[in-house]
């Protein structure tokens, strides 16, 4: 109730991207509704939906009191949105510098804001319950149980975060299900990340067999009704597991004991457009930080940041050296495509030497992986007169040939036309440039036409139930051949696997990128993990134009150490992470002229501010997506410099380029530690 000394103010979170949140009085009648809850409030001329985020009472003179409207209503008997969740949405607009409104957006799902809902009731349509553990869990190896003592012994002694090295085939998600539940044992609830939607559905029907309806699954897959549920669902005291790819982050999950993420070096976990552009790995920790809860990052090939933090002892790291079952790691043979192609002994993209491998392997009954990181049929498709490739109308990029549906595709942002008959510039002849996953299944059925073949790619995988039906199809061995892009790498378990061969590696290590090298040998050590996980050795075959290159001979010796020693003092000397933070800042508009002035000046306030820590202006490898033109530039702040007191001068110096009229609408994109 208001009184004549003192308002009763609440501040409230709109989902729109602005700086600061609303302050609102709370009229008489209606009770101070609680951090987390919904409530409708007046805008301009509408009425909207927010969060409160904080309640305060505290005197203000007569002329600002007048300001304040009132509340509307309040749409909720208790909180949407928990203490935790709230404390992470404020960490997550100061250090990625977005608004909470932006975050907001984000967290909530499709609805959540804006219609009135009771909590729906627990249909779980979308897995089939069982009532308590429905099978046994794998008993631990003695290595494996070596690891998890490990792990706990660091808990206990006040080390919060672990780092769990363990080559690929370890046999980690064991150790995993073991610790999830004690927790659940324990009365505690669990969030389990994975980086991508790919990874879940292995892992889902693994979890479900062991602990049945106490386990929950959230990802960006399910419709905005299932999310909605979900969300609810997921705030349920009883002790339970949720699993699911980065946005899971957000959910409201009580009383949490363990925040694990698997494969935490993968890029995935960073969300890049739009904003709030997060790390979920980041976010995990700091969110188990709220909960007072553990935090396990697994990896067989660990990002440099959370190796470099474990080396220093400020994470826990926990080592495991062998395979599950003591199968061998997997040879690994390097072909160089150079000589094979002057000896011509090439078959489309395949060398002589993986043809007569590939053969064997199927020959025995047993299944291959090709791994080609592109997509499509043909990257480009070049005229023999000119040299132009047709190019996307809104985006500076060869379009990208798909076969199937005879079509050029722009995979920046979609556009698409059927492929002419002739180049478009002079009417010269049309060739196919380069190879993608399709281009390779062609060949596949050429050189081997009685194989079975499947193919799990973007293009493939639209459909909802794709992804499992692929993964079933071939673990079932419906198929012989699985060929695919990066989703191929991540944490998939098949049995009879005894090849996998990489089509072609360069690409993977030619990248102007400061992470080059630290991606490309993540990549190949992962899908090379998928051979030989069970039974007989397995094999990799990676072809190269540059089979002496440093990463290729460290990944042929799964010699992650090599490569950490190698990047980390090439880091050191060129001041990237993890010695220094890093921030990129880009700006978009239809205008390039608008663009160039936009990028000079603030180039010019930020020099005069920061020194050499600012690069000069970049362009980018691609200048124009969406018919935006795009320049760029980072700043590096070394680690232990004040960040807070450097994003406030950045902030300002952006207030001060947008204060200038003639580039006031010029799109300035910050991101914080980009992947």
């Amino acid at each position: 109730m208001v009184n004549d000394q003192m308002v009763h103010y609440i501040d409230v979170i709109l989902p729109l991207a602005i700086r600061d949140c609303y302050t609102y009085s709370i009229p008489d009648g209606l009770s101070m509704p609680a951090p987390g809850t919904r409530v409708i409030v007046p805008l301009m001329k509408k009425e909207v939906r927010g969060i409160v985020l904080r309640e305060h009472t505290e005197p203000v003179d007569a002329s600002f009191a007048a300001k304040i409207k009132p509340i509307s209503s309040v749409s909720d008997t208790a909180p949407v949105v928990s203490r935790e969740q709230l404390a992470l949405w404020q960490w997550m607009s100061a250090y990625y510098m977005c608004t909470l409104g932006e975050v907001m957006a984000a967290a909530l799902p499709a609805g959540l804001d804006k219609r009135l809902l009771d909590p729906p009731k627990r249909r779980r349509t979308h897995i089939a319950p069982y009532t308590g553990p429905v099978e046994p869990m794998h008993p631990l190896t003695a290595a494996q149980q070596k690891s998890a003592d490990e792990i706990e012994r660091f808990w206990t002694s006040g080390k919060q975060i672990v780092l769990l090295h363990g080559v690929t085939s370890s046999g980690k998600t064991d150790i995993y299900i073991h610790l999830i539940e004690k927790q659940i044992a324990a009365g505690k609830n669990v969030l389990y990340l994975v980086p991508e939607i790919a990874l879940t559905t292995q892992l889902t029907s693994r979890l479900q067999r062991i602990f049945g309806d106490k386990l929950t699954v959230y990802h960006s897959r399910f419709t905005d009704a299932e999310r909605e549920e979900l969300y609810h669902s997921s705030a349920r005291e009883e002790p339970h597991v949720v699993i699911g790819a980065r946005s899971a982050i957000f959910l409201p999950i009580p009383n949490m004991g363990l925040v694990i993420v698997d494969e935490e070096h993968e890029p995935s976990y960073k969300q890049s457009e739009p904003d709030p552009r997060y790390h979920a790995r980041a976010a995990a920790i700091v969110l188990a930080q709220e909960h007072h809860a553990s935090v396990l990052l697994g990896t067989a090939t660990p990002s440099m940041e959370s190796y470099f933090l474990a080396q220093k002892g400020v994470y826990g790291l926990v080592s495991l050296t062998e395979r599950y079952g003591g199968v061998e790691m997997p040879d690994i043979h390097l072909i160089d495509l150079r000589q094979q192609y002057n000896r011509k002994e090439m078959y489309g993209h395949f060398s002589d030497p993986l043809v007569a491998r590939m053969r064997e392997v199927l020959t025995d009954g047993k299944q291959v992986i090709l791994f080609q990181n592109r997509r499509g049929y043909a990257p480009q498709v070049q005229c023999t007169s000119c040299g132009e490739p047709p190019r996307c109308v809104q985006c500076d990029v060869p379009m990208t040939w798909h076969k199937r549906e005879n079509e050029l595709r722009c995979h920046y942002c979609g556009y698409h036309m059927p492929v002419p008959a002739v180049c478009p510039t002079c009417g010269g002849e049309l060739k196919a440039i380069g190879f993608g996953t399709e281009r390779i299944e062609d060949e596949i059925q050429t050189l081997f036409p009685e194989a079975r073949v499947l193919r799990m790619d973007l293009d493939t995988t639209r459909n909802r139930s794709a992804y499992q039906d692929i993964i079933n199809a071939f673990a079932n061995h419906e198929c012989d051949i699985l060929v695919g892009t990066q989703m191929v790498t991540k944490g998939l378990h098949f049995d009879d696997v005894r090849l996998v061969a990489v089509l072609n590696a360069d690409p993977l290590f030619n990248q102007p990128d400061f992470r080059a090298y630290e991606r490309a040998y993540q990549m190949l050590e992962q899908v090379a993990g998928r051979a030989g996980r069970k039974g007989a050795k397995g094999e990799v075959i990676i072809q190269s134009f540059e089979p002496r290159n440093v990463v290729l001979g460290m990944v042929q010796n799964h010699d992650y150490e090599a490569l950490y020693n190698h990047q980390i003092a090439e880091r050191k000397l060129f001041n990237y992470p993890p010695f220094y933070r890093v921030i990129r800042l880009q700006l978009r508009d239809h205008n390039g002229v608008r663009v160039h002035q936009a990028v000079t000046q603030l180039q010019g306030y930020l020099v005069k501010i920061f020194g050499p820590r600012v690069s000069g202006v970049i362009i980018p490898a691609v200048e124009k997506i969406q018919a935006y033109t795009i320049r760029e530039l980072t700043l590096r702040i070394e680690q232990g410099a004040n960040m807070s007191e450097a994003k406030r001068r950045l902030k300002e110096a952006i207030d001060q380029v947008w204060s200038i009229p003639s580039v006031k609408n010029v799109k300035i994109v910050i991101d914080v530690d980009p992947q």
